[in-house]
């Protein structure tokens, strides 16, 4: 087996296609389909279902893929660790993340990275929690935001307190205080999002004994604030997802207050490739910078 044919086996995966596998690594789609042939010839079983619809994964292909991850990224860490002795900065770093750190944090970052390091192409993956902690073990991605509490056995540094609020229909509250409290929240229906996409708000709801009934369970922050916003309930939102919001509602501090603790996460600190350790590296100090600057 060589890694041509883990790259190949990779790319099929990922595009549910031996033409666009075909096309994106630059070889005739029959050149696909003789690799994926010698490999599985070699591993001695099917690691591709072939259909009139696509290419999936076999049972056997879904368990050997974090392998092969491991392989081509242990490749890469070889790669950019010759160009670092080299004197050069390049690679490429796949960083997982969840909605809000995607359009809130990592634009800027991107920018200011691609700046310093323009040889280091940046690759994002958007998705809930749980996307990104499989992402993180199953070395799909080299780095990933995630929360504190979601991050459970993946080691990860803290980078900001991010304050959870209750957000409700515009005007629909006769009062003048600044925080909810748990008492008057058990008086309305609420919006609520699966456990995978805001662990945070889950263990809020858990830890406050608000044993909440729901006929609304969406998925994505602005469906469901668009839902509340049409007054079919309240729900509990991280503030950094309140910003740029389109929808007309009113959001207030939680009581007793609470929050999400976002930060960044890679599997195995010690040993990240180089370019990832530049990407970890500038994060912490573009956050660093972030915070001095608020407290100056």
């Amino acid at each position: 087996m060589t890694l041509l044919s883990y790259q190949v086996l990779k790319t099929v995966a990922d595009q549910g296609s031996f033409r666009k596998a075909a096309d994106i690594l630059g070889l005739t789609p029959s050149a696909i389909s003789h690799t994926i042939a010698s490999l599985e010839n070699e591993l001695g079983f099917s690691v591709l279902n072939r259909s009139k619809l696509g290419v999936t994964l076999t049972n056997y292909g879904e368990h050997l893929l974090p392998y092969v991850n491991a392989v081509l990224n242990s490749d890469e860490s070889l790669q950019q660790a010759i160009a670092e002795f080299n004197g050069l900065k390049q690679g490429k770093v796949k960083v997982g993340c969840f909605s809000s750190v995607c359009t809130n944090w990592l634009p800027n970052v991107m920018h200011s990275f691609g700046k310093e390091y323009p040889g280091i192409t940046i690759e994002v993956f958007q998705g809930t929690y749980d996307d990104v902690v499989y992402w993180i073990k199953n070395g799909v991605v080299d780095l990933g935001f995630l929360s504190v509490s979601s991050a459970g056995d993946i080691p990860i540094e803290p980078l900001y307190k991010d304050p959870l609020l209750c957000v409700v229909p515009k005007g629909s509250r006769n009062s003048t205080q600044e925080f909810m409290g748990i008492d008057e929240m058990r008086g309305h229906q609420f919006v609520t999002q699966r456990e995978s996409t805001d662990a945070d708000i889950q263990n809020f709801l858990k830890e406050n004994s608000l044993d909440i009934q729901s006929n609304y369970h969406v998925v994505d922050d602005l469906s469901t604030i668009a839902m509340v916003a049409h007054g079919f309930g309240i729900c509990i939102m991280p503030e950094m997802v309140m910003n740029d919001i389109p929808y007309q509602v009113d959001s207030y501090r939680v009581l007793p207050e609470a929050y999400r603790i976002i930060g960044i996460a890679v599997m195995n600190p010690e040993f990240m490739a180089p370019a990832v350790r530049t990407m970890y590296n500038h994060v912490l100090a573009a956050y660093q910078q972030e915070e001095y600057q608020k407290k100056s």
